[in-house]
């Protein structure tokens, strides 16, 4: 009847199933051929129960995404679902794998669900900047009692089936998916059992509705870092619905909900950075076939903020881990910054209580290289200096065993200078993780010259299988984040010599929607990080330097550009500073001006877009996506703006290039010329998105 949907007979049991590979996405063949489907058997005397099960790895996992912002392709999803509601013989969803989005909202349509123990249920359209719009956050509530149906569509949180099972959202837990709902379906039918149609169901929404808070103290919970974002809070008023509106007219007004943040530049923009992670994920340059090399052991060289993250973020996937250091106090000292780490998850609920001991179980602690020859991986995160890091990599030739992929956690320096001291330069690459690393996304694979595609895959392999983004990046000073970063910061050093202060300029960064603002970012890397870099560079910066000089390293000292109370965290405006500020420009002649929160912003963003065109030429980055996953999951960039390339096509090429002259003249920077990548495409009206995928050198 379908290519995407078959239909058997089992005796009395119609089963339909759904085979659209990979995922049983949602397409406009899927829904014309349940609904076709579903319209035949519901129409024939024999069939007295359908089952819908999905043909694979798993139920369906949501919508065909690549149909959205194109004309809508009927039959509508809402039409499929009210065809499984309103059938007068008992539907059963068999759900195994993922049921998420409309998958999920197809499942609320039946009468009834099953699912396997080891399945998921979830309604995560929030993270692409929308809200279920086919009846989602009607059912569900209906389903499962509004705190819960918050949690899952306000949040964006799937759940287990067992939690399922317990809130009432599946029937029963079955060994096989299409075998138990056919038991089921036959059951159902020996016991006369009522249809449940949801939509007809208010019991659990009872007391919500006589005490609202229930509602607005779950939603209050789940939006605290909801900061600038339309979705969770457009979600929230969509299911408030289901507490005093009618589901009919409920329903249309979700819909509404939805098309607005489906045509809003938010949604756009998360929908575009969904994309680029998966786009990141194609390495250029490397055959389809190249395998990954087995890791199954790692060794991470120092034990300190760098090392141990990058640790834990390998023990934390089962992955052993032996952590070296030069001395025994450093790594006792490592090993309990790790282990305190751990409980301080577990006390909070984030991990079970005995998942402590299990991950330290799988760190071993050793003084000395001599002890790496085990590792299938080994990732250096020693001090930031070329010395350094030559010394380690050479004597990695003594104490690797052959075959062993040799990384470096560097975030600026060359990589193909380091693997010149091997003799094995085609197993050196770059993982440069973000801190804390065993938080941040992120994770830079720096390609070098020599790096063996295996290699190269094999880093990107073991990203994926720890929770990180791996994003692969040429060679270059500070590769594609910290290269972009540095304009940034040299802009904001500027700006302080030239009227603003640290706190002006981390307010309007703030405002923008970055976590912080590049002071106070400065202040908790670390003021002694970049004044230790600048000297080796030969490079000087009057404000920066002076504040080093007097102690001032950030959080660290409670001081830096602004000051800290002990055990606090939180930056205060430090009157010392700005007389330092000012003294300088005094020292230096230089007269200060009132300077907008409009000009900070383009500073600070516009010098950044030009330094990734030049990146983009260079072929450091393959796409302008990779620079905006770079920032998005290593940098805070806001998701609802997409990335900085993304931005910067929004805002417009032109007018960012016509700014950057501005700036460059007004304030005599050369620094700011216009790359000739930007100045093309702003001559012809271009974007970066439409720059096609390009093979990296």
């Amino acid at each position: 009847m379908s290519e995407v949907v078959e239909l058997e007979r089992h005796g009395e049991i119609a089963v339909v199933t759904v085979d659209n590979p990979p995922v049983n996405a949602l397409s406009a063949a899927v829904r014309r051929g349940i609904l076709q489907v579903v319209r035949t058997v519901v129409a024939d005397p024999a069939v007295k129960a359908i089952v819908l099960r999905c043909a694979g790895r798993t139920f369906i996992a949501g919508a065909d995404i690549t149909e959205f912002g194109k004309p809508p392709q009927p039959p509508a999803l809402a039409e499929v679902i009210a065809a499984l509601e309103n059938s007068a013989k008992p539907t059963v969803a068999a759900i195994h794998g993922t049921a998420l989005g409309g998958g999920l909202e197809v499942a609320l349509g039946c009468h009834f669900r099953v699912a396997l123990k080891e399945a998921k249920l979830g309604l995560p359209e929030v993270k692409l900047g929308l809200l279920p719009g086919a009846g989602g956050t009607q059912r569900l509530p209906r389903a499962v009692g509004p705190e819960l149906a918050v949690r899952m569509i306000v949040g964006g949180e799937p759940i287990s089936a067992a939690e399922a099972l317990e809130h009432g959202l599946i029937d029963a837990i079955v060994e096989e998916p299409a075998a138990g709902a056919e038991a089921f379906a036959r059951k159902v039918l020996a016991e006369h059992r009522p249809l449940r149609r949801l939509r007809d169901e208010d019991s659990k929404l009872e007391a919500a509705k006589a005490d609202r808070s229930i509602f607005t103290d779950a939603v209050a919970k789940m939006t605290r870092r909801a900061r600038g974002l339309e979705a969770p809070f457009a979600a929230a008023d969509a299911v408030g619905l289901s507490l005093d509106t009618p589901f009919d007219e409920a329903l249309e007004k979700e819909r509404e909900l939805f098309r607005k943040l489906m045509n809003g530049d938010q949604s756009k923009a998360q929908r575009h950075a969904f994309f680029a992670e998966r786009e990141a994920a194609k390495v250029a340059g490397v055959p389809e076939t190249t395998r990954p090399r087995k890791v199954e052991r790692v060794a991470v060289i120092g034990a300190g903020t760098m090392g141990g993250g990058i640790a834990m973020s390998f023990v934390s996937a089962g992955i052993p881990v032996i952590l070296i250091e030069t001395a025994d106090e450093p790594l006792q000292r490592g090993l309990g910054v790790i282990r305190k780490n751990f409980e301080a998850t577990a006390a909070r609920g984030g991990i079970a209580a005995d998942e402590p001991a299990r991950r330290m179980g799988l760190v071993t602690g050793a003084v000395g290289l001599e002890h790496i020859g085990g590792a299938d991986l080994v990732i250096e995160a020693v001090f930031e200096t070329m010395a350094v890091k030559k010394e380690v990599f050479a004597a990695l030739d003594t104490h690797a065993k052959p075959g062993t992929v040799l990384a470096s956690n560097t975030s600026y320096l060359d990589i193909n200078e380091i693997a010149a001291v091997t003799a094995r330069p085609q197993d050196v690459l770059g993982m440069h993780f973000f801190s804390p690393a065993n938080v941040m996304r992120l994770c830079e694979i720096v390609r070098g010259a020599k790096t063996a595609p295996d290699v190269l895959m094999t880093a990107v392999a073991v990203a994926r299988r720890i929770g990180k983004v791996p994003v692969v990046v040429g060679v270059c000073d500070g590769f594609v984040g910290n290269r972009m970063l540095a304009a940034r910061i040299a802009e904001s050093d500027k700006l302080l010599f030239e009227g603003a202060l640290p706190q002006q300029v981390d307010a309007a960064v703030a405002r923008f929607g970055m976590p912080m603002g590049p002071f106070a970012m400065l202040d908790l890397a670390g003021l002694d990080i970049g004044w230790r870099s600048r000297k080796d560079r030969g490079i000087t910066s009057d404000i920066a330097d002076a504040l080093c000089e007097a102690g001032r390293f950030g959080q660290k000292t409670g001081k830096g550009y602004y000051r800290y109370e002990s055990g606090s965290r939180a930056p205060l405006p430090d009157p010392e500073v700005e007389k330092m500020i000012l003294d300088t420009c005094a020292r230096l002649g230089l007269k200060r001006r009132a300077i907008s929160d409009d000009e900070i912003l383009e500073r600070m963003n516009f010098p950044m877009v030009n330094e990734g065109a030049r990146i983009l030429e260079e072929r450091i980055a393959a796409r302008p996506g990779d620079i905006d996953v770079v920032w998005l999951c290593g940098y805070g960039w806001p998701v609802y703006r997409g990335g900085p390339m993304y931005d910067a096509d929004r805002i417009g090429l032109k007018y960012i290039a016509d700014r950057l002259a501005f700036y460059a003249s007004a304030t005599n920077d050369p620094s700011l010329e216009l790359a000739p990548l930007l100045r093309r495409l702003a001559a012809e009206g271009g974007t970066f998105a439409s720059l096609a995928d390009r093979k990296m050198r």
